[in-house]
């Protein structure tokens, strides 16, 4: 089940406010233009801003999220409908053998079980073409994110269009890795409504997830830097092998 940040009605629609302006996407989809990639899946896309970019660049884009009301934000963003929204998971994708498929926003690390994350690799081999490619995203362990994380306890304020002030703070409640928890507390100022969002996401090292790639028939091509995050992820591409 997807985490209320991404399923409650409310925190969906205010989402993006509190995400930023997601300078981050044009590398994937310079990324996408790299691989010459015509038909792009985006895995956990969420609000759809990475596949609303990628189909205004031309290309065919399928989106899948498991969040109905995260896909509800991103379908209102789509208005030409150039986007295939499926609500669903990455472990039960069709055969739509498109050329590439991403996961950014560090969705690996939500797949918390060995069988969790194997399943969503084999899910999007079924989805990819021969020879097509995965590329994803996720947090170094030796980075510590969570330190930074847990000093970072200011509270955000944001005024947004047809809801008004909204008040965010994230704590971190667990630290037992690989597994790090944490906390958003929403409050919306113009009648009180208080909602809170509980997270948890695991953190893979490099040899773990490329061992986890070969054995679900990819083999790995190159493990980047996120250009603006430089020493914070690794940025996986890997291709279908089998």
């Amino acid at each position: 089940m997807p985490d209320p940040i991404f399923a409650h009605p409310l925190l969906a629609r205010v989402y993006d406010s509190f995400d930023g302006d997601r300078d981050d996407l044009a590398a994937y989809v310079a990324t996408a233009a790299e691989l010459t990639a015509r038909h792009v899946l985006d895995v956990g896309c969420g609000t759809g801003s990475l596949a609303v970019l990628l189909a205004g660049s031309g290309r065919t884009v399928v989106g899948v999220d498991p969040a109905e009301e995260s896909l509800r934000v991103a379908r209102s963003k789509d208005r030409a409908g150039s986007v295939r929204w499926i609500h669903g998971d990455a472990a039960a994708l069709p055969a739509l053998d498109v050329d590439l498929a991403m996961m950014t926003g560090n969705v690996a690390q939500v797949f918390l079980t060995d069988d969790g994350w194997d399943r969503a690799p084999q899910g999007i081999h079924t989805a990819l073409r021969p020879h097509g490619h995965l590329v994803f995203e996720t947090r170094r362990p030796e980075r510590h994110a969570w330190e930074e994380w847990a000093v970072d306890v200011d509270p955000v304020t944001l005024d947004i269009a047809g809801i008004g002030l909204v008040e965010r703070r994230q704590e971190v409640t667990d630290v037992s890795l690989p597994f790090v928890s944490f906390r958003y507390t929403y409050r919306f100022l113009a009648d009180g409504v208080v909602v809170t969002s509980d997270s948890t996401v695991r953190f893979r090292g490099r040899g773990e997830v490329e061992s986890s790639l070969v054995a679900n028939g990819y083999g790995v091509l190159d493990v980047r830097e996120a250009p603006d995050r430089p020493g914070c992820e690794f940025v996986f591409v890997a291709e279908r092998s089998t």
